[in-house]
């Protein structure tokens, strides 16, 4: 068994290897490209395979930090292992565990002092460990010194004839008698949305919406809440990824959060969808509390994560 970083031409032997491990979690050519080999900070001295004379056995890449990611900067202690896999014909051969201590050793020598499962941003593939469907991953990665930290829930919910129930449309028709507005984005609203969302919600936000305007797709994807006094106070899109179907980031300046609008403006975008021909809305993740808000407007668990993290100083 040999192991050696990552070059090119592994591409087509890991992709077909990750679709036979990560079954819940098919991928293409491009999308691997797209996500691993074309995100700024991928390099081939943190991802190696497993060989069994030319044929690819094992994977495992990580990242740290080359470029800075908005507020959060170069986040220098932190490391990610962004998806480690083994081909089920090869297990418990010591395999996943040699290639794992490479990444810790790796991150160390770059000075992580800790390092996250999955979870990485902007281009996640997981957002933690799946226990439902990844079971020996639990195992794994327990054995080998990971904490479990905190739980999130991918959801959904189907939208084949959706209409926007009774109950919210009274909501909505009381929030507009007070002055408040549910429009869609357009373009004379760049500037203060993108101040909005960098003051209200950080940067990944501001970043999705400066994606989908660059794109000239912000129109599509974009609703917005105004307040009385005609300036931006809600926001929700979709797509996010580029799938139509992915729902959200959604939120509410704190200043109005105590008036109901967040509801309303989620089934205002659904119904939106919904006219567009998107007839299935989801989400990646969200915290317990998240779900519990979620439950109640119809949305169902789809999937579990739980976020691991090991000290490695």
């Amino acid at each position: 068994m040999d192991i050696r970083n990552y070059t090119q031409s592994d591409e087509a032997q890991v992709v077909d290897l990750w679709n036979r491990s990560c079954v819940f979690d098919a991928i293409d050519v491009r999308k691997f490209r797209r996500q691993a080999i074309l995100d700024e900070n991928f390099d081939p001295s943190l991802s190696w395979v497993a060989l069994d004379g030319e044929t690819v056995v094992g994977f495992v890449f990580a990242t740290k930090r080359k470029f800075p990611y908005l507020e959060r900067g170069l986040e220098p202690e932190r490391g990610w292992i962004n998806v480690l896999f083994v081909d089920r014909a090869y297990w418990r051969q010591g395999i996943g565990g040699q290639l794992l201590e490479r990444c810790e050793t790796a991150l160390r020598e770059l000075g992580c002092k800790n390092i996250t499962l999955g979870a990485y941003s902007p281009n996640y593939f997981f957002w933690g460990v799946d226990p439902g469907n990844y079971p020996q991953a639990v195992h794994f990665f327990e054995k080998h010194g990971y904490q479990p930290l905190e739980k999130h829930y991918s959801m959904e919910k189907d939208l084949h004839g959706y209409q926007i129930p009774e109950n919210i449309l009274e909501r909505k028709a009381s929030a507009e008698a007070k002055g408040f507005r549910f429009v869609g984005f357009d373009y004379s609203y760049t500037l203060e949305l993108l101040e909005f969302l960098k003051v209200e919600f950080g940067g990944g936000w501001k970043r999705n919406a400066l994606i989908a305007m660059q794109n000239n797709q912000a129109e599509d994807l974009i609703q917005l809440v105004l307040a009385p006094d005609g300036r931006i106070c809600g926001f929700c899109m979709r797509a996010i990824d580029g799938n139509p179907m992915r729902f959200g980031p959604i939120g509410i300046a704190a200043a109005q959060r105590n008036e109901g609008l967040g509801t309303i403006l989620l089934d205002v975008q659904c119904y939106e969808m919904c006219k567009k021909g998107v007839y299935h809305m989801y989400f990646v993740t969200t915290d317990d509390p998240g779900r519990r808000y979620y439950e109640r407007q119809g949305l169902r668990v789809f999937r579990e994560f739980v976020t691991y993290k090991k000290e490695i100083e």
